[in-house]
């Protein structure tokens, strides 16, 4: 292959010394690097978790080009590591770890040793001068993993035992099941759950009591899995202790509750827990959703963008005024997204207002609202309100009605930039849901700048998964070309102990849909989803399948994720 070291496309510093080293042709390079940022990787660890590169060899030639020590981490006693000195922020977004301190001096592993973002900021935050030791990449990934999973193992024995002895608030009625509640094996099992669940990455935890079984489940990667099915005789006690937790009312069953669990785990990390509990014909169904604050730190790269697609989403997150939509089904990455876009936006300068039901993320320089129906605070009524407190940027965090669609369009046509949500299929049937609300076709024509329909897909794990074999007619049904097919290499999964049924983590699948002068003439002309649909068609904007059917191409997720999420024509 071609030496592309003087390509003026490639990415500077260790992404160069990489491909250069490598001798990997233009082409190939191309593709890897948006693989690897698709699957928010590292180029070289993508290389490396597909066989393309040798950890070791890249290692050592790197240690001989930058004139670095090269260290072997199976040699280091991980336990014996100053953790302390770096937040587990740092180090799993830097990918790095605290070696050993000499003086001022603070001696990190580090597989790219041109980081130099890594290197500011690990000095500012850490106020030690850090030099660098090289270290493979693999070895290093799960060193991290390893000292993390201590760290949080020793974070969550400490929430066991600040939790074990909350004190049962006193009912009003008399109630046997819910006598034993804060007795230790109940209290040590919820704990439990809790921590495993923190632990499992997962999403939601469901507590369900049927007629026969007593049931928890994860939600992890958008899919429930069961956790465990303690005795039927003490399901009460669990859903009480809790209730307990969250400040709910334990002696009321007979109606809806909503409350809040918040674990702190150390000053740089804390969990909180959504709760809601609600009647069932044998007992309370209670529902936890896992609020990760970090997930709005995430970083626009890391969403699942196209190239393109990425360029049209900034483009329209930073005009002056106008509105946004991004739509699709709960737990489809929506507030994320916006919230990602809301970092970005979020500057000294900018007035930013949120009003939402109720905030799942909360970040400093942003004004957020909860809905609170009881006292009449509504969508409607904080809209109002922050269009009197000079508003730069509002999020609402999701339009249900017409008066609040009306306010969040006639915002967006008076100097503010809006950004909502909206439950519909794909982007070309928001503008008749709209239509439906009652809003006017030259509001619409006017107001709305970027549409966005999006899903997550599930990624394949890089660990186990293997090349599928599939009858030429399937893919052609699936949208591929002939012309592609004699190239195309597709993966499906396996499982292993790194992941859950062959897939890791997921990634975003977009449809971008900007509105251009013909979409505008057409909207205003009364043009239905179907004329919306097929013009946009004309106009090459992606469908969700055809976007997901990149991830495919890419090795990013499998045949069955894409048809699973896009079941729907689109």
């Amino acid at each position: 292959m071609p030496n592309v070291a003087n390509e003026d496309y490639l990415p500077k510093g260790f992404n160069h010394f990489l491909i250069t080293s490598l001798q990997v042709n233009k082409t190939s390079a191309q593709q890897y690097i948006i693989a690897a940022n698709n699957m928010q990787l590292s180029l070289l660890r993508y290389l490396i978790l597909n066989n393309l590169a040798d950890g070791l060899d890249v290692a050592t030639k790197a240690s001989i080009e930058y004139g670095l020590a090269l260290l072997d981490l199976n040699a280091v006693d991980l336990s014996k590591l100053p953790l302390h000195l770096l937040n587990e922020k740092l180090i799993r977004k830097h990918n790095t770890l605290p070696l050993f301190s000499r003086g001022n001096t603070l001696f990190i592993a580090l597989s790219d040793p041109t980081d130099q973002t890594a290197l500011d900021e690990i000095k500012f935050h850490s106020q030690y001068h850090p030099e660098v030791i090289l270290v493979e990449d693999h070895k290093l990934a799960r060193a991290i993993d390893i000292c993390i999973d201590a760290s949080d193992t020793e974070n969550l024995t400490l929430f066991e035992r600040a939790h074990s002895n909350l004190e049962t608030p006193l009912s009003h009625e008399n109630n046997s099941d819910d006598t034993d509640i804060n007795d230790t094996p109940i209290v040590s099992f919820v704990n439990k759950a809790l921590a495993d669940a923190i632990k499992k990455n997962a999403s939601d935890i469901h507590l369900e009591p049927y007629e026969k079984i007593f049931r928890i489940r994860f939600r992890t990667d958008g899919m429930l899995y069961l956790y465990a099915k303690p005795p039927l005789s003490i399901a009460n006690r669990i859903i009480s202790r809790i209730k307990v937790m969250a400040k709910l009312n334990i002696s009321e069953h007979r109606i809806p509750q909503d409350g809040h669990i918040k674990i702190t785990l150390n000053k740089n990390k804390s969990v909180d827990f959504r709760v809601n509990s609600c009647p069932t014909l044998f007992g309370e169904k209670v529902v936890l959703r896992i609020l990760d604050p970090n997930k709005a730190e995430i970083g626009i790269e890391k969403l699942g963008f196209e190239p393109e697609q990425e360029k049209l989403f900034l483009e329209a997150i930073n005009k002056p005024y106008g509105m946004v939509l991004v739509t699709g089904p709960t737990g489809s990455g929506k507030t994320v997204t916006l919230y990602t876009a809301l970092n970005l936006l979020n500057r000294i300068e900018r007035n930013i207002c949120t009003v939402e039901d109720p905030v799942e993320i909360t970040v400093d320089g942003i004004n957020q609202v909860n809905v609170n129906l009881k006292t009449g605070l509504t969508f409607a009524s904080a809209l109002r309100a922050f269009l009197r407190q000079d508003p730069d940027v509002i999020m609402v965090g999701e339009i249900r009605d017409f008066e609040t669609a009306d306010i969040a369009v006639k915002a967006a046509q008076t100097g503010h930039l809006v950004l909502s949500t909206l439950h519909t299929n794909d982007a070309p049937q928001t503008l008749n849901r709209l239509l439906q609300m009652g809003i006017e076709p030259y509001n619409i024509a006017s107001a709305i700048v970027l549409i966005m329909a999006q899903r997550l897909a599930r990624c394949l794990c890089p660990l186990c998964k293997k090349i599928v074999n599939l009858p030429e007619a399937t893919l052609l049904d699936f949208g591929f070309s002939k012309a592609e097919l004699k190239d195309l290499i597709l993966f499906g999964p396996v499982g292993c102990d790194h992941c859950k049924s062959g897939y890791k983590g997921r990634i975003g699948i977009f449809q971008i849909m900007p509105l251009s002068d013909t979409m505008r003439t057409l909207i205003l002309d009364n043009g239905n989803a179907e004329q919306i649909a097929a013009l946009a068609d004309l106009e090459e904007i992606n469908t969700l399948r055809a976007s997901g059917l990149k991830k495919v191409r890419l090795g990013i997720t499998s045949l069955e994720e894409i048809d699973r999420i896009t079941k729907e024509k689109q």
